[in-house]
């Protein structure tokens, strides 16, 4: 996916065609093609601003951010079970299949990190 241009370059065409010079002529001077300049005068037009939309996916909107409370749960209750172990009572539980490196990715977005005791055992501490 491409950058976006910036708020300087954004603001100075838009204030340019403002002044009464055309989208074309404005995009030809700034070194843009002439569809950016049209569609970002339509946007600072409709919205009040130049500056880029947000791009990506939202955070926090997947399958499993509606079972993160029963994941933290069941890791708590036994702080050295596997991905695979979490995952299988995850479908049992729910009829939910999901990857154990998504739930990896979601309890570390929890707080949980993965620490070796001098044992050689495993357990998530958070």
């Amino acid at each position: 996916m491409g950058m976006s241009y910036s708020l300087d370059l954004r603001e100075r065409i838009v204030a340019l065609v403002g002044s009464g010079v055309s989208r074309r002529a404005a995009a030809q001077r700034f070194g843009v093609s002439a569809s950016c300049a049209v569609k970002l005068v339509k946007r600072a037009n409709t919205t009040g601003d130049p500056a880029p939309a947000r791009q990506g996916r939202p955070p926090g909107g997947g399958r499993l951010s509606a079972h993160e409370a029963f994941l933290i749960a069941r890791v708590e209750a036994k702080p050295d079970i596997t991905m695979p172990e979490l995952a299988a009572e995850l479908e049992a539980a729910h009829g939910l299949k999901a990857d154990p490196a998504s739930l990896s990715r979601i309890l570390c977005r929890a707080g949980f990190t993965y620490k070796k005791s001098p044992y050689g055992l495993g357990a998530r501490t958070r």
